[in-house]
């Protein structure tokens, strides 16, 4: 007993021996070398870190096969970060898994090139389940609690005799005298080993395959067992049921309770409990009891625990500026048991958009917009609630049109509007002639009333929100005159004009003047005519 207290203070001390790994000012210390915890526990690894005065820290992780513990699929929602005081750092691990025994190392990048630092070797993790062993001899029998490896921090040992406590010691040793049937199993901090009974097989006893299932809503799960009795008994019934608390009446689960429970196995060593269609109220502890020709047995100690997740998608930020990024992230409550490690198909509007673990939009863009779900590759047909994303932008498309279309004459209206797309809408528009420095109107329309020639140019809108503004294209406004009349005199003798003048003249007949008295501009003007004169032909003799 003295040497067994020896060996135990030696590992704790030198547990408690920290590690500094470092050259010229560069550090990492772990508290500890190793760490032994336990399967479905959290685990913590620390460490501090110093570097040489003049850089800055940028980036800090940890990683057991180069990539950040964050990034690797095999954490995926299990691993969490924190800075602790000055230049410290904690790697947090939930739902450990044997699989995680590595060797873990922290490392920190600076803003400077080659200014990274790795601390090598690292804090070595072990990973362990919890069995119970049975030594009999002809008048004891003892029990221990084994891992694969010494836990740390010396915990405690809880033993269970048909789901009571019979003994909480340091010790993972448990001694009785007696021979008996009773089931017993241990437990560290919450979690259990696997129970055994040490009668052999002649004995009431049932094992569950799974301690704990996490299963998705809307889904059906199976929960197995297999049980043994006395030789001798014959079983006549089987019943699965919840039981929320010991001292409450058991929920009897029958065949065909809510059209969603079924029965599988073959009554005489296995049973399956299948639920359909679950709901996240299905989440509970789910245990097995038997009834033979002689008795009917109950176990006392835990059964299967189930729990129901929904999926959720999670976004950074569901309302963003164009150009910025966002990630969209598919979430669970639980580690899914039958696919720990799963591929998301992600869905915008309906339709299906990408298949990966998590949603990358950068930079984002206007067509990025829509409502997101998620669903489990395996399982399309159930998907996550909808997320919408928003993505506010500036104006895009500028452009003016022209009503009432066709040519547009002195005297006559047009309206000018103004279109563009944007998010949010545009809430401002302002109408400008190119040329001109001042605003000729603001609003989404502009009319031009009795247009006169002075009108004709170009003419564009400003659009703008929140997020920026655009100008459309210039366009020109032609205006044209009203249509030429064609002059016409009442009788011979007019004096015929330039063709390609504008004016001409008119000669005034009853003067006989050698000049001419009258200028008339017939543009824009009632068509002119010559009047009539009385004249003998002799008058225009010499």
């Amino acid at each position: 007993m003295a040497l067994r207290t020896a060996g135990s203070v030696l590992v704790v001390f030198l547990w408690s021996v920290a590690v500094v790994l470092g050259q010229d000012g560069w550090r990492v210390k772990y508290p500890t070398q190793s760490i032994c915890a336990l399967k479905g526990s959290t685990v913590e690894l620390s460490c501090s870190y110093t570097y040489p005065s003049g850089y800055t820290v940028t980036t800090t992780f940890w990683f057991t096969k180069i990539v950040n513990l964050r990034d690797d699929p095999d954490y995926k929602g299990r691993v969490t970060y924190r800075s602790v005081m000055m230049n410290g750092h904690t790697l947090k691990i939930t739902d450990l898994r044997e699989s995680d025994s590595a060797e873990y190392k922290f490392k920190f990048i600076t803003d400077q090139t080659g200014g990274k630092y790795t601390g090598d070797p690292g804090v070595t993790l072990s990973v362990t389940d919890l069995q119970v062993k049975v030594t009999t001899t002809w008048w004891s029998t003892t029990l221990t609690c084994s891992t694969t490896c010494t836990l740390t921090d010396n915990p405690t040992y809880i033993w269970y005799r048909n789901s009571k406590i019979v003994q909480e010691f340091s010790s993972p040793s448990y001694t009785f005298y007696l021979k008996t049937e009773d089931s017993f199993y241990c437990a560290v901090k919450g979690i259990n080993s696997p129970a055994v009974s040490v009668g052999g097989h002649s004995y009431f006893h049932v094992t569950y395959t799974h301690q704990r299932i996490c299963t998705l809503k809307g889904s059906s799960v199976d929960m197995p067992c297999s049980y043994t009795f006395p030789s001798g008994h014959t079983v006549s019934e089987t019943k699965w049921y919840t039981k929320e608390k010991l001292d409450e009446a058991p929920q009897i689960l029958n065949p065909g309770y809510g059209g969603r429970v079924e029965y599988l196995g073959n009554m005489q060593s296995d049973s399956t409990l299948r639920i359909t269609d679950l709901r996240e109220e299905d989440s509970a502890e789910y245990k097995f009891r038997f009834r033979t020709d002689q008795t009917t047995w109950e176990p006392t100690f835990p059964g299967t625990t189930l729990t129901v997740t929904g999926l959720q998608v999670k976004v950074t930020t569901a309302t963003v500026t164009e150009g910025q990024k966002v990630t969209l992230t598919c979430h669970t409550t639980c580690t899914l048991t039958d696919n720990p490690n799963p591929t998301y198909i992600w869905y915008k509007n309906g339709h299906v958009t990408n298949q990966s673990n998590s949603l990358f939009l950068n930079p984002v863009s206007s067509e990025d917009a829509g409502s997101y779900s998620c669903a489990v590759e395996g399982h399309e047909d159930i998907h996550s609630a909808e997320v919408t994303l928003t993505v506010s932008y500036g104006p895009k498309n500028t452009s003016v049109s022209v009503s009432p279309s066709g040519e547009i004459v002195e005297g006559s209206s047009v309206t000018l509007t103004c279109s563009s797309d944007a998010y949010p809408p545009v809430n401002k528009y302002t109408w400008y002639k190119k040329n001109v420095t001042s605003p000729k109107a603001s609003g989404q329309s502009y009319s031009i009333t009795n247009i006169i020639s002075e009108d004709r140019g170009e003419y564009y809108c400003e659009a703008q929100n929140g997020r920026g503004s655009m100008n459309s294209t210039a366009l020109m406004i032609v205006v044209a005159g009203h249509p030429q009349q064609e002059v016409m005199p009442q009788q011979t003798h007019s004096v015929h004009p330039d063709p390609n003048s504008d004016t001409y003249t008119a000669l005034n007949m009853k003067t006989r003047s050698p000049e001419y008295d009258t200028l008339a501009n017939v543009r824009d003007s009632p068509t002119v005519t010559i009047p009539q004169i009385d004249a003998e032909a002799s008058d225009y003799e010499n």
